[in-house]
C-alpha cells in the first residue's frame, strides 16, 4: 500500500476534483478543535451530474453504489482544502450517507458502503467509521446520492 492517503488516491486511478462551490448558503468544510465536518457532498465530476432520480426505480444499486464513491472522494476533496495534506487525518470518525429511494427500496446500506469501502481504501485503518445510511424521498438538483462525513485531524 502506498505511504499516504494522495498516492492511494492515484494508485486507484482516481483524482481529486476541484472542491465544490456551495449550492446554498453554507461552506464546504467546518473545522472545530481537532474535528473536520463535510457538509454533505453530492455526485459531481467536473462540475457535472450525470445520474438523477431515485435508487430502486431510475437509478440501479450498482449505479447508486459509484455514485455514492463519487460523493465520498468529493468529501475527500474538501477535506484536503481544509488541512492541506491527507495525512493529518488521524481518523475518519463518522459518515452519514443519504439515499433517494424509491418506496420499495430497502438497500441503503449497500450503497452507502460505495463511500465506507473507498474511505477505507484511501485511508486504510484510518478509515473505520461510524455510519448512518438514511433513505429520503428526494435529493438536491434530484441527485440519487448524497454523503457527509467527520473527520478527526492533527
Amino acid at each position: 500500500m502506498a505511504s499516504t492517503p494522495e498516492e492511494r488516491v492515484r494508485e486507484l486511478g482516481l483524482e481529486l476534483p476541484e472542491v465544490v462551490a456551495p449550492l446554498a448558503s453554507y461552506v464546504p468544510t467546518m473545522r472545530t478543535g481537532s474535528l473536520v465536518y463535510t457538509s454533505g457532498q453530492v455526485p459531481f465530476v467536473k462540475g457535472e451530474l450525470h445520474v438523477f432520480g431515485k435508487v430502486g426505480a431510475e437509478v440501479d444499486l450498482d449505479q447508486a453504489v459509484e455514485q455514492a464513491r463519487v460523493c465520498a472522494l468529493n468529501c475527500v476533496a474538501a477535506l484536503k482544502a481544509e488541512v492541506g495534506e491527507l495525512s493529518r487525518v488521524a481518523r475518519i470518525v463518522k459518515v452519514v450517507g443519504f439515499v433517494a429511494s424509491a418506496p420499495d427500496f430497502y438497500g441503503q446500506p449497500q450503497v452507502i458502503n460505495g463511500a465506507s469501502d473507498l474511505l477505507g481504501e484511501i485511508f486504510g485503518s484510518a478509515g473505520t467509521h461510524a455510519r448512518s445510511a438514511v433513505g429520503v424521498a428526494v435529493l438536491p438538483r434530484n441527485v440519487p446520492v448524497e454523503v457527509e462525513l467527520i473527520a478527526e485531524v492533527s
